[in-house]
């Protein structure tokens, strides 16, 4: 999936490796809530962001997440992404409802749909389009994105893996594990950091604890359900963030529906990333340069081969068989700093508080400011 906004901003993120002692029973939970993006369009249809974000910018290696949906296609057109870029990262399509074609520029097509997850290896740049198909009426997903370490990010070559993991049960509800380990089952998909992706359903009045690796930091973003994490309440589309540490996660759902929820985890990743628009880097001049020849159509990204929107042959919403890149910003890239892998419960949530960044010789300094 592609970053729409007209105007992307630009995110540094960075890894403090102070740490806490985290709590020997319930781990402190950090809210991180969402913010509604159009996708394309003032018709289109619009998504949930949690990742990146002034208050956390990375869990683990997953650096960007959307969750979208349940969308009515017959109103807002569904998904109809024209060939568009990226370089340094994965991208991981997970869908609840729906079906969603992919082409990308390594000559791979496949259909995204519900219970099976689709990777993509962008390594030094990619490009790929998304649809939904003709048959969908409801879209309903969520779309992640994992850096690619320095080590590999320009070695790796394109690659996509599609794989179907079998749900795993429990007592009061289910797993499906498309990346890493949980709950002694395995995904074969292969990651560059160590990394977990998993839904949860779970029962109505039903609680599960879940045995995890306490190198990881984790969170857990709701899809449906009246969830706790730790015993704190963990709104729609927003992430309870709870840190390393943890050796058990305790989740229950106290109300009278089922709920589901996607559950991310990794070691936290000990490298400075920028991002912007859809691109990974290190630094704005990489960025200046990945656009420039995204601009250019060089054989960095390839081509995509047969892509048809939803407008007709070779022309999307807007009329176009590719995305051009937005505009880069005219200041310099501003300092934003991940905070240490510790939840941070007392922190307001975004939007709460503005940021003040001040440019010196030396770098940025960065000053919280609390609204109200």
């Amino acid at each position: 999936m592609s970053n729409l906004e007209r105007k992307p901003e630009e995110f540094l993120c960075r890894l403090h490796p102070e740490t806490l002692d985290p709590k020997a029973d319930r781990c402190p939970v950090e809210i991180i809530t969402s913010r509604l993006v159009p996708l394309g369009g003032p018709r289109a249809m619009k998504v949930n962001r949690t990742l990146p974000q002034k208050k956390r910018s990375l869990i683990g290696a997953w650096c960007f997440a959307d969750h979208y949906g349940p969308d009515d296609v017959s109103v807002t057109g569904g998904m109809d992404v024209a060939p568009h870029p990226h370089t340094g990262l994965q991208t991981v399509s997970w869908l609840f409802e729906g079906e969603i074609a992919h082409i990308d520029s390594g000559g791979n097509r496949g259909m995204v749909r519900p219970g099976e997850v689709n990777l993509m290896t962008a390594g030094g740049g990619i490009c790929h389009s998304e649809t939904t198909t003709d048959t969908v009426t409801t879209l309903h997903g969520v779309q992640l994105w994992v850096a690619l370490p320095d080590s590999v990010r320009a070695s790796t070559p394109r690659n996509f893996e599609h794989y179907r993991p079998e749900p795993v049960t429990f007592e009061g509800g289910s797993a499906i594990v498309f990346l890493g380990s949980l709950l002694g089952d395995t995904s074969p998909v292969a990651t560059f950091t160590p990394l977990l992706g998993a839904e949860i359903r779970l029962e109505p009045h039903a609680s599960v604890s879940l045995e995890v690796d306490p190198s990881f930091e984790h969170g857990l973003l709701v899809d449906s359900g009246d969830v706790r994490l730790e015993g704190v309440r963990v709104e729609y589309a927003a992430i309870g963030y709870t840190g390393i540490g943890a050796r058990y996660l305790h989740i229950d759902n106290v109300g009278d529906e089922p709920a589901r929820m996607v559950l991310l985890g990794g070691t936290p990743f000990g490298e400075d990333i920028v991002m912007w628009w859809n691109f990974v880097g290190r630094d704005s001049g990489e960025i200046e340069a990945f656009r420039k020849e995204w601009q250019e159509r060089t054989e960095r990204f390839g081509q995509v081969e047969g892509y048809v929107g939803h407008g007709g042959p070779n022309a999307n919403i807007y009329g176009q068989s590719w995305l051009p890149a937005p505009e880069l910003p005219k200041a310099r890239i501003r300092a934003r700093k991940n905070p240490e892998p510790v939840a941070r419960p007392e922190l307001p949530n975004p939007g709460d508080y503005t940021e003040t960044v001040t440019i010196t010789k030396e770098g940025f300094t960065r000053d919280e400011h609390i609204q109200g």
